[in-house]
């Protein structure tokens, strides 16, 4: 992971991490919502940070450590620190299944991997 920069901490960065099925669960609602359309942010709504993820596969399997890698130069001042999806126009067409949290979603593609023989 990184090493912070721009006012965030050794692997703080955050992103709106989503997970797969829960672009699909949105995609399938709007395909059964037919009257609902236009333009819509899709994400959780909730920021985490790379270290959560990152403490999500150590968990997994038990073991493991962070390393942080200096900052690339050549991003100072224009890496997307913090992102976070505003899903208040998904929420007010009537979407309202809850999404996945980085340890849920990490822990369900860890175990898919698993079971498929690649992880």
């Amino acid at each position: 992971l990184f090493e912070g920069c721009d006012g965030y901490g050794d692997g703080e960065q955050r992103r709106d991490f989503i997970h797969v099925e829960d672009v699909c669960a949105v995609n399938l609602w709007f395909l059964e919502h037919p009257a609902q359309s236009g333009i819509f942010n899709l994400g959780t709504g909730r920021s985490q940070s790379f270290n959560e993820v990152a403490r999500a596969v150590i968990d997994f399997h038990g073991s493991g450590e962070i390393e942080y890698i200096p900052f690339p130069e050549q991003l100072r001042g224009r890496y997307q620190s913090y992102t976070e999806a505003d899903i208040s126009a998904l929420r007010e067409a009537g979407y309202d299944r809850p999404f996945m949290g980085v340890r849920e979603g990490v822990r369900s593609y860890l175990e898919w991997l698993v079971g498929n023989g690649t992880g």
